[in-house]
């Protein structure tokens, strides 16, 4: 009988499992899609952190087209500015790097065979022959070409994604209303409720976490410039990427400035590096992301770590990067799912 208790357990049971095994196909549909999925979400994101700017033009009188130009034209020149100073800079550091590099690595052989731990020439010259070995085999050499497809994939994926973020610029509101068409009274609502929600809150966390990531990468560019650690530019635009991965990025990107400062300077510049990145996290954690994330949505740390781990194992790097916004605007829209009043107080709120 399914009037009974244990029927209805049953029933939704495999409603459950119903749901499950459509939420595995839709996570496989787009892992294989990824070369279009993954510049969707990132021009998605892009759009709503630029959407205050598009606004204020076109507020002002300028034509959405007009508006959007200037958008997307300021931001590739100021990528571009950024890339081509890190080449610059590589280039012109890169020779003292190798340099340094050569002396420290001779400092590290030669800890291992006079240090506390028995390892004789032998087994060196083991491990070296196991490296060449690798490099120079079949198996490395698909690595590398595998390497080239990937390198034409990541190509194809940003043009994609500048095309898609130009239109999402240009007509984001109206796309919306294109697929609200099909609902009307408090479907539609809700509809609207919802593209509002997601906009705001995408576009304050990512706009928030820039901010932050700004200030942390000029805190410990500015450290590394004034210990004269080599490629103190890159490793700062590198700390300011990894920003957006949080917990982990801000540890890794300094483990690199560290390990950099090792081979470069010696371990007391490489401790004064330790030091610097510690502190610019604490004062991160505790004063800046309090005031910046204000506004943006909150989760819980125990929520970030699952949303890295499942975006990683998905997406990796690029799913790491794009999971903790995407769980934010999930629980944002939860939040107001049913609650039409919540959402017409927040923008009034926010606009006093």
């Amino acid at each position: 009988m399914m009037s009974d208790r244990l029927g209805a357990l049953s029933l939704r049971s495999g409603q459950i499992i119903v749901v499950a095994l459509l939420s595995v196909a839709i996570v496989f549909v787009l892992v294989q899609l990824k070369l279009v999925v993954i510049p969707l979400l990132i021009a998605i994101i892009l759009a709503a952190a630029a959407s205050p700017v598009i606004m204020f033009m076109r507020k002002r009188g300028l034509p959405a087209i007009l508006a959007t130009w200037i958008t997307l034209v300021a931001a590739i020149a100021i990528f571009g500015g950024i890339v081509t100073l890190i080449v610059f800079a590589v280039r012109g550091q890169w020779d003292t790097l190798a340099a340094s590099a050569t002396k420290g690595i001779d400092k590290v052989q030669n800890f291992i065979e006079n240090g506390p731990i028995p390892i004789d020439q032998a087994q060196l010259d083991s491990a070296r022959n196991t490296v060449v070995d690798f490099l120079t085999s079949a198996q490395f050499g698909s690595g590398a070409v595998a390497g080239v497809s990937v390198a034409g994939e990541l190509i194809t994926g940003a043009v994609l994604m500048i095309v898609i973020l130009f239109f999402f610029l240009k007509d984001g509101d109206k796309i919306w209303a294109f697929f609200l068409r099909p609902f009307s009274g408090h479907r539609l609502a809700r509809g609207r409720r919802v593209g509002h929600t997601a906009v705001r809150t995408l576009g304050g966390y990512v706009r928030g976490t820039a901010v932050i990531a700004f200030v942390d990468a000029s805190a410990i560019g500015i450290g590394l410039a004034i210990l004269q650690v080599p490629l103190a530019l890159p490793l700062a635009v590198i700390v300011f990427l990894f920003s957006f991965i949080p917990i982990v990025g801000a540890t890794v990107a300094g483990a690199l400035a560290a390990l950099i400062a090792l081979v470069a300077s010696g371990p007391l510049t490489a401790l004064i590096v330790i030091i610097i990145v510690i502190g610019v996290n604490q004062l991160e954690g505790n004063f800046l992301q309090p005031v910046v994330m204000a506004q943006s949505l909150k989760l819980h740390p125990l929520v970030i770590l699952l949303a890295l781990t499942a975006g990683t194992i998905v997406g990796g790097i690029v799913g790491a990067v794009l999971s903790v916004p995407i769980a934010a605007v999930t629980w944002a829209i939860i939040k107001v799912w049913n609650a039409p009043q919540a959402a017409a107080v927040l923008p009034a709120t926010k606009r006093r």
